[in-house]
């Protein structure tokens, strides 16, 4: 379903929170950082505004993500990769995982995918994790939306809750409405298990793989987390 992804979350939809990341970007070290690493750049939406700042480098799991993020941002690099073992044997200024970092559902997971950030991003470069949750502000809640294009349109309800307190995962349910340019509308299920850790757990690992974290203010209420990786 990763061709329905513009009609789900348009690029549009990420302007005003991309400029918040690029300004966090901007502030967090001397001198600003011009390359950045995505992981977990999905369908592209937050490239489609931070490559106007950055040399922009792509990656993500999904081969059909990947497709439609090469349409959206032909003048990026992109990669086919899982962000807890990707190596591009390469260094960036900044490293930047939204909520891709999300379905990092162990410590495990969690670790690595920060791991593969500290050993692409250069001594005094950035870090920034942007996850929907961690377990001390999580809500649970519902939410819909959808766009129409061209030839076909798409509606969701999507339901977040937490159906067990006492591991590391929620639960997101989306249910969409598909219509197809022939007026033939279907619906789908789409289940989303999602990793939900302490505030100290996310700052502890990213000490452990050689971080010095802090939590930045979020406008959105989340818990962003920039991390300097020691050294020039």
């Amino acid at each position: 379903m990763a061709s329905w992804w513009p009609l789900l979350s348009a690029p549009a939809d990420y302007a005003e929170e991309a400029a918040f990341f690029h300004r966090l970007l901007q502030e967090a070290v001397t001198p600003p950082p011009h390359t950045l690493l995505e992981l977990g750049s999905g369908g592209g939406n937050n490239a489609s505004h931070l490559k106007a700042h950055y040399q922009m480098t792509l990656v993500d799991v999904s081969p059909g993500m990947v497709a439609v993020s090469r349409r959206l941002n032909p003048e990026c690099e992109h990669h086919l990769g899982d962000m807890r073992t990707v190596r591009l044997s390469r260094l960036f200024d900044a490293v930047f995982i939204h909520d891709a970092i999300d379905y990092m559902i162990t410590e495990d997971d969690l670790r690595r995918a920060l791991e593969t950030a500290f050993v692409h991003c250069r001594p005094g470069g950035v870090l920034l994790v942007a996850p929907d949750y961690v377990r001390e502000n999580f809500t649970p809640g519902a939410d819909h939306g959808g766009h129409d294009g061209p030839d076909r349109a798409l509606r969701y309800l999507e339901w977040t809750y937490d159906p067990d307190e006492n591991d590391t995962v929620y639960t997101t349910d989306f249910a969409y409405l598909l219509r197809e340019a022939n007026g033939a509308v279907r619906a789908e299920h789409d289940r989303h298990i999602c990793g939900l850790f302490p505030r100290a757990t996310w700052l502890q690992l990213l000490r452990q793989v050689g971080f010095d974290p802090r939590i930045a203010p979020d406008p959105y209420g989340r818990e962003l987390f920039l991390a300097l990786k020691p050294g020039r």
